[in-house]
C-alpha cells in the first residue's frame, strides 16, 4: 500500500480487526519512509450479474424485471407472492457465474413455475417461447401432463406398500 503522505510504496501492517459487522477490514499501516500512520479498509467489491441478451446485447440482472414477468404469469392464479420475491431476489445468489444468458433465466423461471402452479407455467412459456399458435399452447400442456404423470408414477413407487 502506497503511503497518502509521502507516496513510498513500503508501509507495514500494524493491526487487523474485522469493521463493519464483518463486512470489512481495518487496517492500521505505518509509513517505513515517513512514519506517519494512517488507515485503510479492506472490502469485498462484489460485481453485478450480466444478462447476455438474444441480440447479443449485455445488460445488468435486474430483480424487478424478473419478478414483473413472475407476477404477470401468475396474475389471479393461487400463487404465493412471497415465493414470487424470494425467487427473484434471490436469484443471483444461486448463479456461479459472473454472466448468464437471457435463455438460462427464462428456463430457471420455468422450473420455478411449474413446481408452483402449471397454468402460470404455460404463460410463462408462451411469452418466453414465443408461442404463435394453439398448437404450441397444446403441444406444450401436453408435456406438461407428460411430466407430471412421470412424477406421479414415481411418487406412487415410492409409496406403494411392500410385501
Amino acid at each position: 500500500m502506497t503511503c497518502p503522505y509521502c507516496n513510498a510504496p513500503d508501509t507495514r501492517v500494524i493491526d487487523s480487526r474485522p469493521a463493519s459487522e464483518g463486512g470489512a477490514i481495518r487496517r492500521r499501516r505505518e509509513c517505513e519512509n515517513c512514519g506517519r500512520r494512517f488507515t485503510t479498509y479492506e472490502r469485498a467489491q462484489v460485481e453485478p450479474l450480466m444478462v447476455l441478451k438474444r441480440s447479443g446485447r449485455k445488460e445488468t440482472f435486474n430483480p424487478e424485471k424478473l419478478l414483473r414477468g413472475l407476477l404477470l404469469a401468475c396474475e389471479k392464479r393461487p400463487v404465493d407472492t412471497e415465493a414470487l420475491q424470494r425467487f427473484a431476489y434471490s436469484f443471483e445468489d444461486n448463479v456461479d457465474t459472473a454472466e448468464i444468458t437471457s435463455e438460462e433465466i427464462g428456463l430457471k423461471a420455468l422450473a420455478f413455475l411449474r413446481e408452483q402452479d402449471p397454468v402460470a407455467y404455460i404463460r410463462f412459456a408462451s411469452v418466453y417461447r414465443e408461442f404463435n399458435s394453439v398448437e404450441n399452447f397444446i403441444d406444450e400442456i401436453r408435456r406438461l401432463e407428460q411430466r407430471e404423470g412421470k412424477a406421479q408414477g414415481r411418487h406412487a413407487k415410492r409409496r406403494a406398500p411392500q410385501s
